[in-house]
């Protein structure tokens, strides 16, 4: 799939960074960007983004190629997310055969995908703390998608009534990210 001149990484993106390198926009001054936490080569890029309150398995290649590959619909995308309240099946149904979610200003129908109810995944604790028990319980899922829209599953949580709390992507394809501790980066080969 690609070059030997060309280098990937595999990185755990911490909560509360950008899945870019560059400030586009002068309001982003004091946002934290990838470049931050690894020297990486010139010209790498993330394949596909997380936004900055999601966290997890961000893979990152100086190959337009491996990029343009891993973000198609061949390819699934696995996320663990944790919701307000507990899950009904009734939702996790709604979600599994699409539901309607905005995107840029019009309504897009999400296709089906897998989703299925989890045990915490006893994750490190985040450094922004999410909220304790106080304000009632949440529940675990596992999403898979081979789409990828802005926001797309922080969306999708909310339209069937369970708004994510805390999102951690933890596969792309059969990359996974194991017990990998945020902001570590790792050489990988395709």
């Amino acid at each position: 799939m690609a070059d030997k001149k060309h280098r990937h990484f595999k990185l755990h993106k911490p909560y509360g960074y950008l899945s870019q390198f560059v400030r586009y926009e002068r309001n982003r001054r004091n946002k934290k960007m990838l470049g931050a936490l690894y020297d990486f080569p010139e010209g790498t890029m993330s394949v596909g983004r997380l936004d900055e309150k999601s966290e997890g398995l961000l893979i990152l290649t100086t190959d337009g190629q491996v990029s343009f590959d891993l973000r198609s619909k061949n390819v699934e995308k696995e996320y663990y997310v944790q919701v307000d309240g507990e899950i009904t099946q009734e939702a996790i149904e709604g979600m599994k055969k699409g539901v309607v979610i905005g995107f840029d200003g019009k309504k897009y129908q999400t296709l089906p995908c897998q989703i299925w109810r989890i045990n915490d995944p006893d994750f490190i604790p985040r450094k922004k703390k999410i909220r304790d028990a106080r304000h009632g319980p949440t529940s675990w899922i596992s999403v898979v998608l081979t789409e990828g829209k802005y926001k797309q599953v922080r969306k999708m949580t909310s339209a069937v009534g369970f708004p994510t709390l805390r999102l951690v992507r933890v596969r792309i394809g059969n990359i996974h990210l194991g017990v990998f501790e945020p902001g570590r980066v790792e050489e990988i080969s395709f």
